[in-house]
């Protein structure tokens, strides 16, 4: 299991640290010194052995170090500490994500790539294997996977797609949802009141979904837009006046990851038929 983030509150350590004794090889990131002896100091006390990798900000400007030493410093570290031990590299650059130009993310990943070699490359010298180097992400994962440095991806918004990630373009052209890639996601909402002759008014706003990252889109149909929300209502223009009351229309979300946050359910559809209903078993889990 990868917490693929700092694990730095006491109580979460200590959890963090309990992990492995239900058969979970348990993996964090480190981007501290003084984070290591917290984590030795808990997998000493359960009798565990906790995993880090070194994070390494590579243009997300985030979390992680810059320099090719402070990843030494901190890998060496970790390898000195008892109950931990060191298993590679965290280098996802996620700015770079949804740039809309293939070109423009190559050009990103190239120096990430360039970064990320320089420091696999003196920890191999200094004696220390790199197990994972991992980061990529549904935008880059074709540089990150041919570069000869990566060995684990972290792709994910690819198996649903979404409105932010389905604009950007592959290497010819085309957009990413329009090509390898098909919507798998979608917010059923329906009409609930078409008072105003040029909108509607749908029953899926704030509350249905993450606008974070833009407006969702209303899948397979160009006479209609859904053009602005609050808490319980979307708007939906209609000049034409297509739609009526109890319409159903199928919502692309902005943003996949925080629109499956807030609901309980998956409900899985296979030619118009419900197949299977999954549970959100994450779903605000904040503790």
């Amino acid at each position: 299991m990868l917490v693929s983030n700092q694990v730095r509150d006491p109580a979460k350590i200590d959890r963090l640290a309990r992990l492995p004794k239900l058969g979970a090889r348990t993996i964090c990131c480190v981007d501290m010194l003084d984070n290591v002896a917290d984590l030795s100091a808990a997998s000493q006390r359960h009798g565990t052995t906790i995993e880090c990798l070194v994070e390494i900000d590579c243009g997300a400007g985030r979390c992680g170090v810059k320099t090719t030493p402070e990843v030494v410093a901190l890998a060496k570290a970790i390898d000195a500490a008892p109950g931990l031990k060191f298993a590679g590299i965290q280098a996802y650059q996620g700015a770079m994500q949804h740039m809309d130009s293939y070109a423009d993310r190559k050009a990103k990943i190239d120096l990430a790539v360039a970064q990320v070699k320089d420091a696999v490359d003196t920890l191999r010298a200094d004696g220390i294997t790199c197990d994972i180097v991992g980061g990529g992400g549904t935008g880059s994962y074709y540089f990150e996977s041919t570069s000869g440095v990566y060995n684990e991806l972290q792709c994910g918004s690819y198996a649903f797609m979404d409105a932010d990630y389905g604009r950007i373009l592959d290497k010819d052209g085309n957009r990413i949802d329009q090509g390898e890639w098909e919507n798998a996601l979608f917010i059923l909402t329906s009409v609930m009141s078409h008072a105003k002759a040029d909108k509607a008014i749908v029953d899926a706003g704030l509350k249905a979904q993450s606008v974070d990252s833009g407006l969702p889109v209303v899948y397979g149909r160009t006479d209609v837009k859904y053009v602005k929300c609050s808490d319980e209502h979307g708007v939906v223009e209609d000049l034409a006046g297509v739609l009526k009351v109890n319409d159903k229309l199928k919502l692309v979300p902005g943003h996949c990851d925080p629109t499956c946050n807030v609901h309980d359910w998956y409900v899985g559809v296979r030619g118009g038929k419900v197949e299977v209903v999954w549970p959100v078993s994450a779903r605000g889990k904040a503790y």
